[in-house]
């Protein structure tokens, strides 16, 4: 292919050896190439002009461009043909005639990569005739047409036609075969598919190509075509001074998006003026819109994807998805326990029953070799804080095995199946880790009865769970501990032997279980010397190892907030307490009345007890309001489990004891509701005596209480009668002791209103009339006035009993 040597043509041949660098290389090389084989020939081969005076004198027709500005329509077309140089001969230019033209550099000079400058120079078409005899003889020249830079700058492509490589190919090919006029005119019809006219004409009139009837109705299409251009470049030649910069600018751009396959819209108005612009609009080619469409979907793509990131980190964090039963799956991890049986203390029998377990799970070929079996699961029964789980961890750690632990909850969710899998992956994992221990808490949870109103997926969670306790094998060295507050309500499949051989009853721990607890915890805290556990431990009657763990942490607690340095007696008894009974109401604002009617209630129950034979020894007093109480009395229990009648009717004297005290001092018509709870339990403990002791004469050894709706109508009557009979005779009997210490009554009553609490050695003192110097009195000033009330009537008491009163302890 050759270019017009102008400046123009280097700024146009550095722009296409930039983009179609394959092109211009397979180009560049085909000269060379056949040079050689056509030298020889090329004299003998070369064709004479051809001169056709119905095409030399063909009328060009003229034809409205709409694609072209309306100022363009009335310039002549001579005006926007190139002005060829004069030339020697009527020979097509060659490439390597016009490459030996351009100065060394000058292509890189140009090169629009590296520079970015404004063309002002002649516009040149980019392509043109090839001829293996030299350049074209006459070379019209191109109009200037101002600054056409715009247009030159634009990337070059035929969309829509054929491309460069094959204008070049075909190009090639008509060169080679000159005396074809099939190949001019596979040639000519591409150079009109691309819209290059005027190198259709340029080329026939050389007269150096074979001539067909198709190759002249190419000819004369082509004719047709520049009909338009030919009047314009005429007027333009003449002279170009009815056209301004803005004008010529314009026709620049709308060249070059011609040439560059896009099409230029028709303008509305506008002389191109500054005042009146003229406005170009170019349209897109398709290639074009799908690029700029798949740039959109792959920004809009990576945006998803950042945003769906974004999202699942933001659910992950927070939650808001989480399934219905409200938590996660618990994943079946085994622990490796620290605790021992050193740890473990008011249980002494159950840690002997779960040393065989322990030594199995040492030494397995003992048991095996001589063929016994262990129990494959051991059922921890008991209230709730004695030290089950603490058992069960305490034995893997001893064994030094796993420990697998799962509470009963965890099992069954709203999903059904959910249950019955994590059953099977608990055991599953046990086995995987064997010898392990496979430890649930609260088994009712998931092991109750089965009903026929219960769901399906609670029924197969317990089927799973019967299966694979079935399924345990000696072998696999996994042992199964269950506990459970309510042994009651399991269902019978899953206690019988072969699943659950053998049950271990943790019950609350007695005096010297919960001295060796007391004595656990308190390692860990700084203890005064001067504090007796024992004590602690026979007032903390009915307390569980985890309550004692409590009553130990609240007192050091108390004691920090005191600035102590160290925990004693009063923070222990504080903590006993706020345990029991709640915390004390001192915000209540109590009149000194009230104050004095309770401690007259609390002495009755105290001297009643203290000067009783055989009861319980008294702990200490208190008027100080706790929970639903306004004064309660403490007595250390016995360590015997079995009682006699006689200190039931003893338990019933100190219980109406606080009801006698008021009528003794305030009368019968002035006695507070303060003694509820007293004759409730005066009530349950004489029923007891009379429907299951066998405590009663006139009804005898005869169980009343397991079929009390089955008792006659006669006999609840006599039940009845019997009761208010020890009720009664328990009365006058805590009337009669505190008539006669009447004195002590005073003084105790008064000493409570002032001091508020009084421990045992205290109250010893006070009813013997001694001060308590080292105690701070509430109410020093208190002007302490007893009611004026008549004389109590005089009532004949009964025979004592054999536990009546006697002198006051030492």
């Amino acid at each position: 292919m050759a270019f017009q040597t102008s400046t123009t043509t280097v700024q146009s041949i550095a722009s296409i050896t930039t983009e179609l660098w394959p092109t211009m290389s397979a180009v560049l090389k085909s000269p060379w190439q056949t040079f050689g084989r056509h030298a020889t020939s090329s004299a003998a081969a070369s064709p004479r002009p051809v001169t056709r005076p119905d095409i030399a004198g063909l009328e060009i027709q003229e034809r409205t461009r709409s694609s072209l500005p309306e100022f363009l329509q009335s310039t002549h077309s001579s005006a926007l043909r190139p002005a060829y140089a004069a030339a020697t001969s009527l020979e097509a230019p060659t490439v390597s005639g016009i490459m030996s033209t351009v100065p060394h550099g000058a292509l890189r000079l140009w090169n629009p990569i590296p520079r970015t400058f404004s063309f002002t120079s002649s516009l040149a078409r980019q392509y043109s005739t090839i001829s293996r005899k030299g350049p074209l003889s006459q070379l019209r020249p191109v109009a200037s047409v101002g600054n056409v830079g715009l247009a030159l700058a634009q990337r070059r492509s035929v969309f829509g036609g054929p491309s460069q490589n094959t204008l070049a190919r075909l190009e090639q090919a008509a060169n080679n075969n000159p005396g074809s006029a099939t190949a001019q005119a596979q040639f000519y019809s591409a150079l009109l598919r691309a819209n290059m006219p005027q190198i259709v004409v340029d080329r026939h009139r050389t007269g150096q190509f074979a001539s067909n009837t198709t190759v002249e109705s190419y000819v004369q299409k082509a004719s047709n075509t520049l009909g338009q251009s030919d009047s314009g470049s005429q007027n333009l030649q003449a002279g170009n001074s009815n056209l301004t910069p803005q004008q010529l600018q314009a026709l620049g751009q709308a060249v070059g998006a011609h040439v560059g396959g896009a099409q230029v819209g028709k303008t509305k108005g506008g002389s191109g003026l500054k005042s009146d612009p003229l406005y170009v609009v170019i349209e897109e080619s398709m290639w074009s819109t799908i690029f700029k469409w798949a740039r959109w979907l792959l920004g809009f793509g990576l945006a998803a994807y950042v945003a769906l990131i974004l999202i699942t980190l933001f659910v992950e964090t927070s939650g808001v998805l989480k399934k219905v039963g409200g938590g996660t799956t618990a994943e079946v991890r085994p622990e490796h326990q620290n605790a021992r049986f050193t740890d473990v203390h008011g249980c002494d029998e159950a840690k002997e029953e779960l040393q065989d377990v322990i030594d199995f799970l040492k030494n397995p070929e003992r048991y095996n070799k001589l063929g016994g079996r262990l129990p494959k699961g051991v059922l921890l029964i008991g209230p709730p804080g004695t030290g089950k789980t603490l058992l069960a961890r305490a034995v893997a750690g001893e064994a030094g095995v796993p420990f697998f632990y799962m509470s009963g909850s965890e099992f069954d969710e709203v999903y059904v199946g959910v249950g019955a899998k994590r059953v099977r992956e608990l055991f599953s994992a046990a086995r995987s880790k064997a010898p392990a221990i496979v430890f649930i808490d609260e088994l009712d949870a998931v092991g109750g009865k089965r009903q026929s109103r219960d769901a399906n997926y609670h029924r197969q969670t317990l089927n799973q769970l019967l299966n694979d306790l079935d399924g345990f094998d000696q072998t696999t060295g996994v042992i199964f501990i269950a506990a459970t507050n309510h042994p009651e309500i399991l269902d019978k499949a899953l206690l019988r032997p072969g699943r659950f051989d053998r049950h271990i009853s943790v019950e609350l721990p007695d005096v010297r279980g919960r001295m060796a607890i007391l004595k656990h915890h308190m390692k860990k805290i700084r203890l005064d010397p001067g504090v007796d556990l024992t004590k602690i431990a026979r007032g903390t009657p009915g307390f569980s190892g985890a309550e004692l763990e409590n009553l130990a942490n609240t007192a050091a607690i108390r004691a920090s907030k005191h600035l102590s340095k160290f925990v004693t007696v009063d923070d222990m008894e504080w903590a006993k307490d706020k345990i029991m009974m709640g915390a004390e109401r001192t915000s209540r604002a109590v009149p000194l009345k009230d104050k004095l009617q309770t401690a007259y209630h609390e002495g009755g129950h105290t001297l009643v007890g203290l000067f009783t034979k055989g009861y319980k020894e008294v702990h200490k007093a208190t008027i100080l309001p706790r929970g639903h109480a306004a004064g309660i009395t403490f007595f250390l229990p016995h360590e015997e489990q079995h009682r006699s009648k006689g200190q039931y009717v003893v338990d019933l004297q100190v219980a109406m004891g606080g009801r006698m005290a008021e009528e003794i001092v305030y009368g019968q018509d002035n006695v507070g509701d303060g003694a509820s709870g007293d004759i409730q339990q005066a009530t349950s403990t004489a029923y007891a005596m009379v429907t299951s002791f066998g405590f009663s004469e006139a009804l005898g050894n005869v169980d009343f209480r397991s079929n009390y709706d089955q008792v006659s109508p006669e006999t609840k009557r006599l039940i009845d009668n019997e009761v208010r009979r020890l009720i009664d005779e328990a009365k006058e009997s805590a009337r009669q002791i505190l008539q006669s210490k009447r004195k002590e009554l005073d003084l105790l009553a008064q000493a409570l209103v002032q001091y508020e609490t009084l421990d045992k050695e205290e109250i010893l003192k006070v009813i013997k009339g001694e001060k308590l110097p080292d105690r701070l009195q509430s109410m020093p000033d208190a002007d302490l006035k007893l009611p004026d009330i008549s004389t109590p009537h005089v009532v004949v008491p009964p025979p004592a009993p054999p536990t009546g009163p006697t002198d006051v302890p030492a």
